[in-house]
């Protein structure tokens, strides 16, 4: 869209100077630094002088980050100050959109339609819209005849392996097994039995960009989704007694890693620094796989084919990436669909909507992927939270997913326009309350890769390094040993190849690139 100038008023020159500031800061790929400008801004015209160009700039860098309720709240400001400037309803149908509320966000882009009409980008964005307000409502109509899961009806039996597949086979060999022996090579699907060789055997051909076969990522998603189903929601784990062949370090620990969002290559750099896991180096991956990296793939398939290989040497939580609307947004859907196709794809929400949401450690450390309620909660209520679905608008798995720690005492609304932010106050009185020490969630990207904050109750950790190709920010990992204490290991990013982030999003996902 290209701008115009809402308001007719002039700008001092100290504020045109920070807004082109951050005009630049988000088009190098820079919205935290974007934000700060934009905010210098807005601070110097004061709260009586709001500007709607400013705001919607800033809400644009909101967007970036996910921060999407202050996106809709600058958007919202932005359009009472001059109801005629058309970005600023086009970025809150943007934040509306990805909170899953496509019909708030179709009025804002047919606001946007009726300023701008020939503007094109409006009017796909509403076509957007306009198709998924129809396929909730076809959905809704359905559902209650549909009551079998893809993974009871879908048979990986009737794939065939062409010849011509070069890729590893979990029999070993270099051909698959003849449809005699399927009810073998299905078993070796299940927790335990996978061989360790054609794991590996996976993450080097997807180092050089190739695919395992479908027949067998359909066998690999349907048995994880019967193993996820039988596990709580919540976890107890312990640091092994000993130090096994992949452990770095003296000293027997877990290893708990934040976000991750397809970067497969920084994952692969992660078990260079750290080994690969095994019952003696396990590792708790705490949500966001996928979306954003466009080899989110090839993240999640050795996460799950480490899984079923040994139960014990890796855990996964879900995070609120692991969801069918921001898999349709971030590109997670598009890039499952461009490598295999949209079977596979349904196969993989029926396995995320089984993950567990939280773990503590050693009776001490709590872990999940967002935070924690800003209502009183036990740990026998997180445990019991019913899965196998995609997360409600608000309630306690809801909350495990989204929620953000904030510096100041109590809750106030989340920035992600979803639940609340917690204070240090509500951390401590959770810990209390459940007998722990410390909290442990990603879900935000850190400059160093972690940080420490609530008086050192509340620990973000963050493992994709230089986020999107953009942040510049570290990734760390972090050791928890017998005595949970937390040490950390910080790491950079690493040569992929050139595949830009985002590249499978369709739609409205090039709105959020």
């Amino acid at each position: 869209m290209t701008e115009t100038a809402p308001q007719n008023v002039e700008l001092p020159n100290d504020v045109l100077e920070l807004k082109e500031k951050g005009n630049n800061a988000l088009m190098a790929g820079h919205p935290l630094d974007a934000i700060g400008f934009y905010s210098e801004a807005l601070e110097i015209l004061g709260e009586d002088n709001p500007n709607a160009i400013i705001l919607s700039n800033r809400a644009q860098a909101y967007v970036k980050v996910e921060n999407y309720g202050l996106a809709i709240a600058d958007a919202t400001l932005a359009i009472k100050t001059d109801p005629t400037y058309p970005k600023a309803y086009y970025r809150r149908g943007t934040a509306e959109f990805a909170l899953n509320k496509p019909k708030q966000a179709r009025k804002d882009f047919k606001m946007v339609c009726n300023l701008r009409p020939k503007d094109k980008d409006a009017r796909m964005r509403y076509a957007e819209c306009e198709r998924m307000v129809k396929e909730a409502a076809f959905a809704a109509a359905i559902q209650s005849a549909e009551t079998t899961p893809l993974s009871d009806s879908y048979q990986p039996n009737d794939i065939v392996i062409n010849p011509a597949y070069d890729g590893p086979h979990p029999s070993g060999g270099d051909t698959c097994l003849s449809r005699d022996d399927f009810e073998k090579e299905d078993a070796l699907f299940a927790a335990g039995n996978l061989p360790l060789d054609f794991v590996m055997s996976a993450i080097q051909c997807f180092k050089e960009q190739k695919l395992i076969h479908k027949r067998y990522v359909a066998r690999l998603l349907i048995h994880c989704k019967r193993y996820f189903e039988t596990l709580p929601s919540l976890l107890r784990l312990s640091v092994p007694d000993i130090c096994g062949e992949e452990t770095k370090g003296d000293e027997p620990h877990i290893t708990v890693c934040g976000d991750t969002h397809g970067q497969f290559y920084d994952v692969l750099n992660i078990f260079q620094i750290n080994g690969y896991p095994s019952a003696t180096n396990p590792y708790l991956f705490n949500g966001d796989f996928v979306d954003r990296g466009s080899f989110s793939v090839e993240v999640i398939l050795t996460f799950l084919l480490f899984k079923m290989a040994c139960p014990e040497c890796i855990h996964l939580h879900r995070g609120n990436h692991e969801t069918k609307n921001m898999n349709r947004i971030y590109g997670f859907e598009g890039e499952v669909k461009a490598k295999y196709d949209d079977k596979i794809f349904e196969l993989f929400l029926e396995v995320f909507c089984h993950l567990p949401l939280a773990t503590v450690i050693e009776d001490k450390v709590f872990v999940t992927h967002g935070g924690i309620p800003v209502q009183p909660v036990t740990l026998d209520e997180i445990k019991k939270i019913k899965r196998g679905c995609e997360p409600p608008e608000s309630g306690l798995m809801s909350d495990l997913l989204w929620s953000d720690p904030h510096p100041f005492p109590g809750k106030s609304p989340s920035k992600r326009g979803v639940g609340f932010s917690f204070g240090p106050d509500i951390a401590e009185s959770f810990l209390e309350q459940n007998g722990l020490k410390l909290l442990v969630r990603s879900h935000e990207v850190k400059e160093e890769g972690y940080l420490v904050e609530h008086g050192g109750k509340t620990i973000t950790v963050f493992s994709a390094p230089n986020y999107c190709d953009s942040m510049g920010n570290k990734g760390a990992f972090i050791h928890f040993g017998k005595d949970c204490e937390p040490r950390f290991t910080q790491f950079s990013d690493v040569p992929h190849p050139d595949v830009r982030p985002m590249a499978y999003a369709a739609g409205m996902g090039g709105l959020f690139t």
